[in-house]
This record gives structure tokens, sequence and C-alpha cells, in this order.
């Protein structure tokens, strides 16, 4: 620890000491866009950008290009994005092969989507491209199924008597049976193998997306549970096995509750508040998740952002270097504990839609009271 810290102090001296340096970087006044560089990290695109190296007169960004898939009026064409323009048009539009554009991010209609622009006319192709967020899916996916079906080998070779596993096997297993013993079985009880596939895919998969968004460089970097249509689909599935699952007894409280017949009849008021109350609970899983991790990761930018901020709030070199010397221990302290916070919050989030999860459906497995 004594090293860490002597290390840090080191590179904290070094920065400060190097005044010439910033101030050829920041010998011009610059409007920093933070809206462009949260949304750029935050917001689905077709391509993976990573940085830029240069200045203004020699910009060199670090770009993936990812593939487009898209059906237009002339038929199915596959191409790399980097056939699209980086010189915008006068609609803010970068222009490409086949009459395609993809559309300015301030865009009134289709921001940031792929149109094709015939006759004037703008016409929304079917569109299977390969974007940021499914380049992550995939990318995630291929992690989740590493780090489960690793421990599921050693378990086919090994029989129940046989000594625990060490190292990421053992690992796995204590992570597995923990989320199994202590959320799963606590809620559904004897049903819990039954349901226990889905709601560890649920939980590992949201965990891992989770941690891959903190990693700030290729393969990760990519914030796919700050998605709504990722969460939409976790919230939708849960919704689809809840209500597909549930007993008589559950519907029957649902269209016909135990409570008085005023309350029921000729305004049917309880079977109004418990249909409503169905689609509430997918809802707040669906938010919940996205909120969390949008908000987790627009404030650790914000932090970082700051930085940029400071160092162009003034024409004199040296009083950007003062603000921006000053700010950039604090910013970089912040940005720390929330990278820190967010790896906690990535698994608390993973570990409450699971719990939810298995909360509801439960409910749905109410049985009949008995006196």
């Amino acid at each position: 620890m004594k090293r860490i810290k002597q290390l840090f102090f080191m590179l904290l001296v070094l920065f400060v000491a190097a005044p010439p340096a910033m101030g050829r970087d920041m010998s011009k006044k610059a409007n920093v866009d933070v809206k462009d560089i949260l949304w750029g990290h935050i917001k689905d695109s077709y391509e993976w950008h990573i940085t830029d190296f240069g200045d203004e007169n020699h910009h060199h960004p670090v770009v993936i290009h990812l593939p487009i898939i898209v059906k237009t009026s002339t038929g199915w064409h596959i191409f790399s994005s980097e056939q699209f323009s980086e010189e915008r048009d006068a609609n803010g539009d970068r222009p490409g092969p086949y009459n395609l554009v993809i559309k300015d991010s301030e865009a009134k209609d289709n921001p940031n989507k792929i149109v094709e622009k015939i006759s004037g006319q703008e016409i929304i192709p079917l569109d299977l491209s390969i974007t940021k967020t499914v380049c992550v899916l995939f990318i995630d996916a291929i992690i989740l199924l590493l780090i489960i079906l690793i421990p599921a080998r050693w378990c086919k070779k090994h029989k129940l008597d046989d000594p625990a596993p060490k190292g990421f096997t053992g690992l796995m297993h204590m992570f597995i049976m923990n989320i199994y013993d202590d959320v799963i079985k606590a809620c559904l009880g004897d049903e819990a193998p039954r349901y226990a596939p889905w709601l560890l895919t649920c939980f590992f998969f949201i965990f891992v997306a989770n941690i891959m968004g903190i990693v700030p460089f290729p393969p990760g970097g990519g914030n796919l549970t700050g998605n709504i249509a990722c969460t939409f689909f976790l919230g939708v599935s849960t919704f689809l096995i809840t209500n597909i699952t549930g007993t008589r007894t559950y519907w029957k409280e649902i269209f016909w509750p135990e409570v008085p017949t005023w309350l029921k009849l000729p305004v049917p008021l309880m079977q109004i508040i418990e249909i409503f109350g169905i689609f509430t609970k997918p809802l707040a899983l669906i938010i919940r998740l996205f909120a969390n991790m949008l908000a987790g990761h627009a404030i650790a930018l914000s932090f970082a952002a700051i930085i940029f901020i400071m160092f162009s709030i003034a024409d004199s070199v040296l009083v950007n270097w003062l603000a921006g010397s000053a700010m950039s221990v604090i910013s970089i302290a912040m940005s720390v504990f929330m990278m820190l916070l967010e790896v906690l919050v990535s698994y608390i989030q993973a570990l409450v839609f699971t719990m939810l999860s298995a909360v509801f459906i439960s409910l749905a497995h109410v049985r009949e009271h008995r006196a």
C-alpha cells in the first residue's frame, strides 16, 4: 500500500509540474460539449468509437467499424459503417452508399438512425445492423457462457462427494450457490429448481453486463443495461413467466378478490387495481435497472468532463492550468470513487432484479387459503 501511495504521489507531481505541455495543448479556448461526451458513450451507434488522437487540425479518431445490414428499395445490402462519410451534409446527416444516410443526433425524426433518401423522401429500411449495443451483447453472452460452462464441466466430471473445487471454478460454485440458496430458494421454496435456470441467467447476465460496462476499453465500455431495449426484454420475459405459470388462485384473486362485493360490483374497482399491478411489477424491474445504470455512467463521465471544462474556462493559459490542475485532482478522485461505487451497484442491481423476479413468480403461485 505504501508503494502505491508513493507511485500515485509521483504521478500527481509530474502532472502538476508540466505546465508547458498543458499550455501548448490548451492555448486556445475551446467549447467542451459535455452532452456530446455523455451521449457518445451512452447511446447506441453504428460504430464503436474508442478515442481520438491529435488536435483540431490533425484529428485521428480510433474507431471500430461495425457491419451494416439493411434491406432497402433495391434489396439487401451488407457493408461496413466505414462507408458512411465522416463529413456531414447541409442537414447534418452522414451520407453513405445506396442513397442511405445516418441521421444527425439532433434530427427531429429518426435521430441516429439509417434512412433511405429517394426523391427527397425519407424511407426507413429494415435495419438488422450489428450496432455497438448488439456487439456488446454478443461479447457479454460469450463471457457469460464461459464463466458458467467451465464450472459446469467440472461438475460433470466429478461426483458429489469429491473435494470442493478451487480457483475460478470454486469461486463460481460459491457465487452460484449463494444466489440459489439465499435468493431463489428463499423465495420459491420447493419450486426453486424449476425457475433457477432463468433467475440465475438473469443475475449473471446483468452482473457481467454491468461489470463490462465499467471497463473503459473494448471489449468493455458498452452501456448494455443502460439501454432500455435490453432491460425491457428482461422485464417482459419475467412478466411472461410470472403470468403464464400463475396458478388458478392467482388469477382468481385478480378478477374476484376476497374483498367486500361493493368494491367489485357494479364498478370493478379492485379488478382494475389488480390488473394495473400486473403491469407495474415488470415496469419497476425495467425502469429501476435502466435508470440506475444510466445514471451511474453519466455521473462518472460528468466528473471526467469537468477536467476539460476547467482547462478551457478562460483565455489565459495560466488561469486554465491552475483551474484545470486543481480540479483534475478532485475530478479524478471522485471518478475513482464513482467507479468503485459502480462495481458495488453492478452487483446490487443484478441481485435486486433477480430477487424481485423471484418474488413476483412466487406471488403468482399462491394456493387456496385454508382455515
